[in-house]
């Protein structure tokens, strides 16, 4: 007796469809950036889908959004700690023996709120201090303190020169640096500072700048 063995081939029906990328996507896909999308507190976004801003236009998009590197944020850290401890070695030596009991209370509760206030001072300035690189602008945003702020601005098409300047030790091991862009605006440099991958943000700003050439040339709009 003979058997036949008829073999079906099911349907993937499982198989997720591949996503179409878009063309701005696309155009942006530079080497070394497809995974540089970072968390909340990360110094490095490149194209994020969570970062907004009170200028930006709706057909704007956004390429690169920037903070100082973290490491940057160690001297201010360490003192920070050393405030903390400094009542208790203090504490040895006799020097506000003088006082009665709840006024060396008092002091050591106001050196405490100062040392709150400064290491809250300091990382907000780190958190809100920011670059941002869109497709048509960039932005240096100067976060000086509550109530002030410096924001400079200028077109891609204004841009004229772009400076990586990245040294030191330390710097070359964190991969850190300043990126310095003259422009044509009405303010002639803006920098940005202690950015991370700094010759990936330059890599970027010329892309766009490019890109930017190429539009007139075609003439075409976004």
């Amino acid at each position: 007796m003979t058997y036949v063995i008829i073999a079906f081939r099911m349907p993937d029906i499982f198989k997720a469809p591949a996503k179409a990328v878009p063309n701005d996507i696309k155009r942006f896909n530079i080497a070394g950036l497809e995974k540089c999308s970072g968390k909340t507190f990360s110094s490095f976004f490149y194209m994020p889908s969570h970062v907004n801003f009170i200028s930006k236009d709706s057909k704007e998009k956004i390429i690169l959004f920037l903070r100082k590197h973290p490491i940057t944020n160690l001297g201010w850290i360490l003192l920070t700690i050393a405030f903390l401890f400094a009542p208790v070695i203090l504490s040895i030596f006799p020097i506000l023996s003088f006082l009665p009991e709840n006024f060396r209370f008092v002091a050591i509760a106001m050196w405490y709120m100062l040392t709150t206030a400064y290491a809250l001072e300091s990382f907000l300035s780190w958190f809100f201090n920011v670059c941002i690189v869109t497709d048509e602008r960039i932005f240096d945003v100067d976060f000086i303190n509550l109530i002030y702020r410096e924001i400079s601005e200028a077109n891609v098409d204004q841009i004229q020169d772009i400076t990586v300047r990245m040294g030191g030790v330390v710097r070359t091991v964190f991969n850190y640096g300043d990126v310095m862009i003259q422009t044509a605006s009405e303010i002639p440099r803006i920098e940005f500072l202690s950015v991370s991958k700094p010759d990936l943000v330059a890599k970027v700003l010329r892309e766009l700048r490019v890109e930017e050439e190429q539009e007139k040339i075609e003439g075409r709009t976004r």
